[in-house]
């Protein structure tokens, strides 16, 4: 107790000393007391603001080349206009101040009127009422800011030629929640708008003028449902090799559908992470980048962006055209099941995912007739009706067919000029007319009764229900586009067991207990051109870096990879072939319309297959063409299927003689280029 002892000390100096320490020690602890103990609630959350937080920012999405390298998507630069709200503190809190004294000053005036009004002073509680609450002060901050934001937005739209209002909603949630990140107000400027910002706003405090990376489509709807179609997401999952957890995300793209969905991992690249230093207010402080993103991989398909553009032109102008054409055009190298085109129809703009949509266009999408988002060449299961005479052909012929053997067609007892054949006692009609037929007569006209007879032989049902494991109709792919059918295809052990003399005829004409996509039929005509090999089709070329001096990245999906072969002999291939020359050669044939390309032989099989309600009644039709071609060194498939067409030979076989003859004409020198000299 020295320190008492001094304060009653006869020394007048030391005892002054002592009482001014300990008065100052008093002080102290007072201080300590009111930050610690009465406000220090509101100094811990102010601590607890003034914090790091951590962003997620997406790296630039991968292009996709055709095979000759023409960009089908990339990634063009978009100038947006953002308001970073730390650096507008000052007119913002201009504009609070001048709101704060008109409103106190309004208090001042009604308290003086209060009072004059009562001949008094107003007591402490009544001078409360009439000062400013905390809650009201809080107001006049939002509309404060709101004002000042809706004076820049109000200004930058009139600079820029545009309707721009403030979206007051949104600006209100992200000054709660995302304060210390940018504000975008305005998207995509033309370049006319960005001259005019520089010289009007460059030097104006926080609206800045940005560059983002935006995904487009250089052929729009050319090949919407090969690409697909991605969305912009915030809230994306994080993926391997990132943490879990980011107290923001800036916009990512993310693919769905197509090849930007089934790729997605590779062409979405590696995000990177930045950390922002916040104050306790919620504005940025400053930044620091703790990993730099990586662009994700470019990917290179097999398919030709010249047939592509050919295939959904031919598909949309020579449909249907009273309810619009639905239906696909796919294209495959027979060689080694490279797929060199594939189009579907109704299509869609995939660049309006990215930039939203016209009025109307989204309602369109989502019409549940057309179903303008489904790829018909690799989705929905069709009845392939008469091109399915194909294997039923190639199993009876392996099964002791004589192709030269004629079988008379019956008339038909009720339907003059038609054939028939019988199911029991029923007579079904026949398209083609009563007579006799050869196998090469009997594919080229498309007898009904010829092949559900051959389909009857002993030991051809079991041979069919084989070619058809084979090709692997009922199974996947693999195609790379997340939007692929199995198709349906009755086992073995089903036509040995749960089987009917119907479903043999059904199945023999390509009717009820089989559908496939026209994919899968591209691959049975090109195993049926090449002599027998089923190939895996292929729609990657490969995966490579952005970085053309970075190798390290690069993957390749090698060509001709052999799935099966259908084990038939060499004669059954001869014999099928030159009926299918026939089928498109021959004046009865009904594949005649691809016919008389010079120099380019076709061999095809068309193909109408009805489609019936649970009442029998006939609602709609599958038409086909599917061929290959040049008949004497085959190296191209072509399938088409248009929904609700006429028939195979008159809806569909005009849509595959554009894809030949464009297959033709890329096989032809192409001139070269010569520099005129100066």
């Amino acid at each position: 107790m020295i320190f008492f002892n001094h304060i009653k000390s006869d020394d007048q100096a030391l005892r002054l000393l002592s009482v001014g320490i300990l008065a100052g020690l008093l002080v102290l602890a007072g201080g300590l007391w009111w930050v610690q103990v009465v406000n220090g609630r509101e100094y811990q959350s102010r601590l607890e603001a003034q914090s790091f937080r951590s962003v997620r920012v997406g790296a630039p999405r991968g292009r996709i080349l055709d095979r000759n390298g023409v960009e089908l998507a990339n990634n063009r630069p978009s100038y947006d206009v953002s308001f970073y709200l730390e650096e507008m503190r000052k007119p913002i809190n201009d504009e609070y101040d001048r709101r704060v004294k008109f409103a106190t000053n309004a208090f001042r005036i009604q308290r003086e009127e209060k009072q004059k009004s009562l001949g008094r002073k107003l007591t402490k509680d009544e001078v409360r009422m009439f000062r400013l609450s905390k809650e009201q002060k809080d107001e006049i901050g939002l509309q404060s800011r709101i004002s000042v934001a809706n004076n820049f937005t109000t200004s930058l739209g009139e600079t820029l030629e545009t309707n721009l209002t403030l979206d007051v909603k949104n600006f209100t949630n992200h000054y709660i929640k995302s304060r210390s990140q940018p504000f975008t107000v305005l998207k995509d400027l033309q370049p006319k708008q960005v001259a005019r910002f520089e010289e009007q706003f460059g030097s104006v405090p926080g609206i800045e003028l940005e560059m983002r990376s935006v995904r487009q489509y250089p052929l729009t709807t050319t090949s919407s449902h090969l690409l697909g179609y991605g969305i912009l997401s915030r809230e994306g999952e994080s993926v391997d090799g990132e943490q879990a957890f980011y107290n923001y995300r800036q916009p990512d793209f993310k693919g769905l559908v197509g090849i930007e969905g089934g790729m997605d991992d590779r062409l979405r690249g590696q995000a990177g992470e930045k950390s922002v230093l916040v104050n306790y207010l919620g504005y940025k402080q400053s930044e620091t980048v703790i990993q730099p993103t990586l662009p994700g991989s470019s990917i290179v398909l097999t398919v030709d962006a010249r047939l592509q553009k050919v295939a959904a032109n031919a598909i949309a102008t020579r449909g249907p055209e009273l309810r619009g054409t639905r239906g696909a055009v796919v294209v495959m190298d027979v060689r080694n099941g490279d797929v060199l085109a594939m189009a579907s129809s109704p299509t869609y703009n995939p660049n309006y995912f990215v930039t939203g949509f016209p009025a109307g266009e989204l309602d369109r999408l989502h019409d549940e007739e057309q179903k303008p988002q489904i790829n018909r060449a690799t989705y929905g299961n069709y009845f392939p009706g008469s091109i399915f005479k194909i294997v039923v052909g190639m199993a009876a012929l392996e099964k002791g067919l004589d192709p030269d053997a004629i079988f008379q067609v019956p008339p038909h007892p009720r339907l003059a000029g038609k054939g028939a054949f019988y199911i029991g006692r029923t007579a079904k009609m026949d398209q083609a007319a009563p007579g006799p037929y050869n196998f090469k007569r009997a594919l080229a006209k498309s007898s009904n009764a010829y092949f559900v007879d051959a389909g009857r032989r002993p030991g051809v049902l079991e041979e069919i229900a084989r070619l058809g494991q084979r090709l692997h109709f009922g199974e996947l792919s693999g195609i790379q586009t997340k939007q692929e059918s199995r198709g349906i295809f009755p086992s073995l052990e089903t036509v040995r067991s749960r089987w009917s003399d119907g479903d043999t005829a059904n199945l023999s004409i390509g009717q009820a207990r089989v559908a496939a996509t026209p994919l899968q039929i591209a691959v049975m005509i090109a195993a049926v051109a090449n002599g027998g090999t089923v190939y895996t089709p292929r729609l990657i070329q490969r995966i490579e870096s952005q970085d053309p001096l970075d190798a390290s990245a690069s993957t390749q999906f090698p060509p001709g990879q052999v799935r099966d072969q259908l084990g038939v002999s060499a004669r059954t291939m001869r014999v099928v072939h030159d009926a299918m020359l026939a089928e498109t050669e021959d004046s009865e044939g009904t594949g005649h319309a691809v016919a008389g390309i010079p120099g380019f032989r076709i061999g095809g099989k068309t193909g109408t297959a009805q489609v019936a309600d649970e009442k029998n009644r006939i609602e709609d039709h599958f038409t086909w063409f599917a061929g290959f071609g040049p008949w004497e060194n085959p190296r191209y498939a072509v399938v088409v299927m248009i929904e609700s067409g006429t028939s195979g030979g008159l809806t569909c076989a005009p849509i595959a003689r554009d894809m030949f003859e464009a297959l033709q004409n890329l096989e032809k020198p192409q001139p070269l280029a010569v520099n005129n000299p100066r």
